[in-house]
């Protein structure tokens, strides 16, 4: 075991990627001579040069279309947008064109696109850095969405990513990059379909991902101070869904609460709960509740940025009102 952190172990998986395959490179606005916005690609210039770790110019459009294209050539693009917030403007590209080109094409063109991005909140970065939009990319056919909420997924959902045909978006929460902890000197392969149990309980399932996880456990841990066994499902992949694993859940406590840093209205939490409903509905003995970020832009001001996001209190209170 090494202790890392959740930076640390992107870089890691960065470096491996690079060092293991020729095609494989990385590009985006500061990743180079920087180091990263967020200090993951701190030391790769210098390690692997200028052609494999490219700083582009300030247009998402630009720099997200030329990754698309070194991918039909046949190349293995990491493409870094900055924020989430930025991402919308590649939009064009991302859904119109790496989405739609293996099914435009009859199948004759793959895009193994990578694309990662800082999403949520927590740090003071105001409305223009700060929003949850992953949800928005999950309703798109073509693409996969991963959400790393642990160590081991930052540094293991990237080279199944890479190996996919077609295109993946890794969507990084912010406040997870100083997060501590260990990481095996041999990690075991990342699942890219599966949701993982991080939290047994026989009373209650809480469905989650990224940056709410840890939200999510502080929650069920108070709630065992109250005898309420709370099951944490961390969904790790937001497209596709692993159905399945969630609705199994359920099915044994009887009641779920969804948490996303998402709002709450055309959210994934709303998804997620409706096909909770559809499925297993006889199941339920409460209906499916739902703790989500305040309807507004994000507040740059501490004390309300805290009162817009989802916290444990929340998720405890949620939790009661389900007679869990």
């Amino acid at each position: 075991m090494t202790t890392t952190t959740y930076r640390e172990a992107m870089r890691r998986a960065l470096r491996e990627a690079l060092a293991g395959d020729e095609r494989v490179f990385l590009m985006g606005e500061d990743v180079g001579a920087y180091g990263g916005c967020y200090a993951v690609s701190l030391g790769l210039l210098e390690e692997f040069g200028p052609d494999r770790v490219r700083d582009t110019p300030l247009s998402e459009s630009a720099f997200v279309g030329a990754g698309i294209g070194a991918a039909l050539a046949g190349m293995r693009p990491v493409v870094e947008i900055m924020t989430v917030n930025f991402s919308l403007l590649a939009l064009d590209q991302i859904v119109n064109n790496a989405a739609a080109l293996r099914y435009m094409s009859g199948g004759q063109f793959h895009v193994p696109l990578v694309i990662r991005m800082t999403t949520g909140a927590g740090r003071q970065l105001a409305s223009q850095h700060s929003h949850s939009l992953e949800g928005w990319y999950a309703h798109v056919p073509g693409l996969r969405i991963l959400a790393p909420a642990t160590i081991g997924d930052a540094y293991g959902m990237l080279a199944p990513a890479l190996d996919d045909p077609d295109p993946v978006l890794i969507f990084e929460h912010g406040a997870l990059y100083g997060m501590k902890g260990d990481l095996p000197d041999d990690p075991d392969p990342v699942d890219l379909t599966s949701a993982a149990v991080r939290r047994t309980g026989d009373d209650l399932t809480i469905v989650t991902y990224g940056g709410t996880l840890g939200t999510a456990l502080d929650a069920a841990e108070r709630l065992a101070g109250e005898g309420i066994g709370a099951e944490v499902i961390d969904l790790r992949s937001l497209r596709p869904l692993d159905m399945p694993a969630v609705l199994a859940s359920v099915g044994r406590t009887h009641r779920a609460v969804v948490v996303d840093e998402g709002w709450r209205s055309g959210s994934l939490s709303a998804e997620v709960s409706a096909r909770i409903t559809e499925d297993a509905f006889y199941d339920l003995d409460a209906p499916v509740a739902r703790v989500c970020s305040a309807e507004v832009p994000m507040p740059y001001a501490k004390h309300l940025e805290d009162a817009v996001l989802p916290g444990a209190d929340d998720v405890v209170t949620a939790a009661r009102s389900l007679g869990a």
